[in-house]
């Protein structure tokens, strides 16, 4: 029966002798959770697992698009669309994308994911040449800029070509490189590190009815299937981000427990990105219909996976995060 090894992660001021650091990061471990499907999870010392684990578990992470893995990253969201669920329509000309991007840079964020397709649920296909057209201009114009690397947020392989042609870093797809067989290749060509995300179904019907065995194993195991995948191609695995998919066709009770046991994700030996900023399920638990009053329950929830050594928080609201990850910085270490 295959097992699954989730480091309990700590960041308390009072290390323990002998504790290990998680991903060569922030976050130390003692022990570990164990975890099968159909059965109950145990915790176990550390010095309990195999040592391969182990060695997985504390590997440092390598630089991603030029960023530590030491440390954790924001990335700031700029949608060139007319439909995303929280800022659709606000950047959509050149000049007010641009102006963004300056923005969030100068307010903390270390890259920008630019998308030119709404993926909210019950969102439309955008034709290829649309999304061209709607990111490859700006992140031209935007990399002549800024120095702050950006992320194109496309499942299509001739958009992300476009983009890193224009400028663009790291390939971020929300169909965790499932929609089009050709991503994988242009990513690899170019050298560029990548995202690969868990979404079960497509956008436009994802949250129907979103389904799972147990959705904390389920996505490990895909996330573990494309990763090697990716790997087969070329693209070295320090090279790939691995996102669980907040939202993403899943309920309110699947994105919970998933949150619950992000540093899971660790055991891949990839970086984790967490996007979770403004969604439903903090609307629904925070009391917050409008998706501009959420900026406090969407802290909370990054800081509670930068807590678990998540070296990625996607956010709307950079200066606001960046501000929240100083004083959780300083409150930790106690300086």
């Amino acid at each position: 029966m295959k097992l699954y090894y989730r480091a309990i992660a700590q960041t308390d001021a009072a290390r323990s002798d002998g504790a290990h650091t998680l991903a060569g990061g922030w976050c130390w471990f003692t022990h570990v959770e164990v975890l099968k499907r159909g059965g109950p999870s145990k915790v176990v010392a550390a010095s309990d697992i195999p040592a391969d684990i182990i060695s997985r578990l504390v590997a440092p992470r390598k630089d991603v698009a030029g960023l530590a893995m030491a440390q954790p990253q924001i990335m700031g969201i700029l949608n060139v669309t007319p439909d995303s669920f929280s800022d659709g329509g606000k950047f959509n000309a050149p000049e007010q994308a641009i102006a963004r991007c300056k923005e969030m840079a100068t307010d903390g964020a270390t890259i920008i994911d630019i998308g030119g397709e709404s993926t909210r649920p019950g969102s439309n296909f955008v034709q290829v040449q649309e999304e061209i057209n709607r990111t490859a201009p700006v992140i031209e114009v935007v990399a002549k800029n800024i120095t702050t690397p950006i992320s194109i947020d496309t499942r299509k392989a001739p958009v992300a070509k476009a983009a890193l042609e224009a400028g663009a870093t790291l390939v971020n797809d929300v169909s965790g490189f499932t929609y089009d067989a050709d991503l994988g290749p242009v990513a690899n060509s170019a050298k560029a590190p990548v995202c690969v995300m868990h979404a079960q179904g497509d956008p436009a019907t994802m949250q129907d009815d979103p389904r799972y065995d147990d959705v904390l194993l389920d996505v490990y195991d895909f996330l573990e299937t494309q990763v090697n995948a990716l790997v087969a191609l070329g693209i070295p695995r320090d090279q790939i981000v691995v996102d669980p998919g907040i939202g993403f066709g899943k309920t309110q009770a699947h994105n919970l427990a998933l949150l619950a046991r992000l540093s899971l994700f660790h055991c891949l030996g990839c970086p984790i990105l967490l996007g979770a900023s403004r969604k439903r399920f903090i609307g629904d638990i925070g009391k917050a219909p409008n998706t501009d009053d959420r900026v406090p329950g969407s802290l909370a929830v990054a800081l509670n996976g930068i807590s678990q050594g998540v070296q990625f928080v996607r956010v709307h609201d950079v200066a606001e995060t960046k501000q929240a990850f100083r004083l959780w910085q300083s409150v930790t270490a106690g300086v």
